[in-house]
């Protein structure tokens, strides 16, 4: 079969079975994460599987590509949170894996193949990717043309022997025994999908509300008030937010932000260069007022402004294979914050003071390599490594003060809500300064550290929500252009904060949300409306996934952290701890979570050496198990 035979075979299928002879696998999710896994696929297969036939069925209701998150059907509006050169779907090697480097374009390169009309783009998209630089932020339907494209490449990539079928459904049902086929049950579909094996490849899924949300929801139906659960902000109805009415939102990540673009600019409003050639909001009369905190009282860290330049710290140094090697086989367990952290924060910290030495020489007051000696004798997070520390880095603003980081505003109080603002205000400008200035280059060598760490991490399992909130908050922070905004909206008197530790409190006598945080005791917001700006955590306990909360119901699938147990091959673990043979989990659902499923290049980024061990752990088997064709005999 030919690429183009190929390419036009992955069209939806209508058939509810196959061939009984004929070996299949069903991947559920053919968002970025079940993408990857195709390209790995693809890549694996001519060494492990040959041109023998194959079946594989892609389930899911939203486009191949993009997904539900990444589908073109969302406003222009909305951004990504990486520059596109920080973008890609594709291994290099750096890349830990014993499959095959199958190159490809960054996300930067695939726009400049469009704009030379090498890669065919239709419609308003093609300009907005054409005109896409290295250093700047793609809109997520850029993207979601970029990750259909890696589709359609994966799939023509594959053997001649592989047939695709695309189902545009949900997927409500996995059933089969252990040593057997298995069935897979699409919605309104009378027929199941019959596979050798299934992967769930899921991507962020809804849940239901914790019992304090669930409180609030309940209020708000009782006294007509608006109440958004956590979801994903693109998919919300907005609507009820009425112009100029207060609204408390509670969460300050990345979900805000895209709460803040859709209600003011995608109400009308625009922005205007002002004096100082920042923004200025010129608001529609369409915006509601928004009231924000979180329990850290402020937005993510914002990306860096500024490439890298000279030499990388030499990573993994203190938490790498040898140290998790040690965590594992340790007897009775660990726990994260005793046992785990103490020695990413030393990782991060030699990060940190290599660059600021190599880079920075000018500002401390030892050489590199006795620093670095004492360094690594010095036990993590101590007396003796603080006293290294403030020895040979005289500024407090050149040492790396990881509890100010996690939580700005602790000890930090404000009069008024005019200060509060004020304070926040500058608390913005100074990110903004800092993470667009070489001069601070330190902050980028964490980030690589904090990448590092991250892919070590997976081979220890899930790590609670501190961890992830942590990381997300210091490297997945909004583009400055976001941040520049958020200045102008609270300028205009659209955006209101509300600092750290906010409450929130149904007030049955007056019938309104009420909103408070610790860093303005005094400061009280009172709403009609209250928008839980987050994701849902991801959970297996309480997913609204009918096919994942199944599994679990019937002992099918474990979680020691709320999180589906996978193995490292991502063979899901059922309650006695076996793995399936025949049933695999890749993504946020499982307790081998990586950082995401399209990653920076050249980061051995832990998606892509998951994605290759569950490939080719699906090849061998299907290989193990071939049942010869009855048409090879002739």
């Amino acid at each position: 079969m030919s690429a183009t035979d190929r390419l036009l075979s992955a069209v939806p299928s209508r058939r509810p079975l196959h061939p009984p002879s004929r070996p299949a696998v069903v991947l559920v999710g053919a968002g970025p994460r079940g993408t990857g896994l195709v390209e790995r696929l693809a890549a694996n297969a001519p060494g492990l599987y040959g041109d023998a036939p194959l079946d594989l069925h892609l389930v899911d209701p939203y486009p191949p590509g993009g997904g539900r998150v990444w589908r073109r059907d969302q406003s222009p509006l909305l951004w990504m949170n990486s520059m596109a050169e920080d973008v890609t779907m594709f291994t290099d090697e750096s890349v830990e894996q014993e499959g095959p480097v199958r190159a490809g374009p960054s996300l930067a390169e695939w726009a400049a193949r469009v704009r030379t009309g090498e890669v065919p783009v239709a419609g308003e998209l093609r300009a907005e990717a054409a005109g896409l630089g290295p250093r700047g932020f793609a809109g997520r339907r850029v993207q979601s043309a970029y990750l259909e494209w890696v589709y359609g490449q994966a799939v023509a990539a594959l053997p001649p022997g592989v047939t695709v079928h695309e189902h545009r459904r949900r997927a409500v049902r996995v059933a089969g025994p252990r040593d057997g086929r298995q069935q897979v049950w699409l919605e309104d579909s009378p027929t199941p999908l019959f596979a050798d094996l299934v992967v769930l490849a899921l991507g962020h899924l809804d849940a239901q509300p914790p019992p304090e949300q669930r409180a609030l929801a309940a209020f708000a139906a009782r006294r007509q008030l608006t109440y958004l659960p956590a979801g994903f902000t693109a998919d919300t109805d907005l609507s009820s937010l009425l112009p100029g009415e207060p609204v408390i939102v509670r969460g300050f990540g990345l979900a805000f932000v895209d709460l803040m673009v859709l209600l003011t600019e995608g109400r009308g409003g625009s922005y205007v260069p002002g004096p100082d050639g920042g923004p200025v909001y010129r608001p529609s009369g369409n915006e509601p007022v928004l009231y924000v905190g979180s329990r850290r009282g402020v937005p993510y860290h914002a990306k860096p402004g500024y490439p890298w330049r000279g030499e990388r710290p030499p990573l993994p140094r203190f938490f790498g294979p040898a140290q998790v090697d040690a965590l594992l086989a340790r007897p009775g367990g660990r726990d994260f914050r005793r046992d785990v952290w103490p020695l990413i924060a030393k990782e991060l910290g030699f990060a940190h003071y290599h660059r600021l030495f190599t880079a920075h020489p000018e500002r401390v007051r030892a050489d590199w390599t006795a620093f670095e000696e004492k360094y690594a004798a010095a036990g993590p997070l101590g007396a003796e490594l603080r006293a290294l520390v403030d020895a040979a880095v005289p500024d407090p603003a050149d040492r790396l003060d990881l509890a100010a980081l996690d939580r700005p505003l602790a000890g930090i109080r404000y009069p008024d809500a005019d200060a509060l603002q004020d304070g926040l205000r500058a608390y913005i400008e100074a990110d903004l300064a800092r993470r667009h200035t070489p001069a601070h280059s330190p902050d980028l060598a964490v980030f690589f550290a904090l990448l590092s760490v991250y892919g070590q991490l997976t081979r220890l399992g899930d790590h609670g929500p501190w961890w992830h909130g942590f990381f997300s908050h210091l490297a997945s922070g909004p583009p400055g252009p976001r941040l520049r905004q958020l200045l102008a909206l609270s300028r205009a008197g659209v955006v209101r904060f509300l600092g750290a530790g906010i409450t929130v409190t149904a007030d049955a006598e007056r019938g309104v949300f009420r909103a408070r945080g610790s860093s303005a005791p005094g400061v009280l917001a009172e709403a009609r409306a209250l928008v839980e700006a987050r994701l849902p955590a991801p959970t297996v306990t309480h997913t609204k996934d009918a096919l994942l909360r199944g599994l679990y119901e019937d002992g099918a699938a474990s979680t020691g952290t709320g999180l589906l147990a996978v193995d490292p091959d991502g063979r899901v673990l059922d309650r006695a701890g076996r793995p399936h043979p025949r049933r695999f989990a890749l993504g946020p659902p499982t307790d081998a979570r990586g950082s995401g499923a399209f990653a920076r290049p050249r980061t051995n980024a832990p998606a892509f050496r998951q994605n290759d061990a569950t490939a080719r752990a699906l090849l061998r088997f299907l290989h193990a198990h071939a049942v010869p064709d009855p048409a090879s005999a002739h």
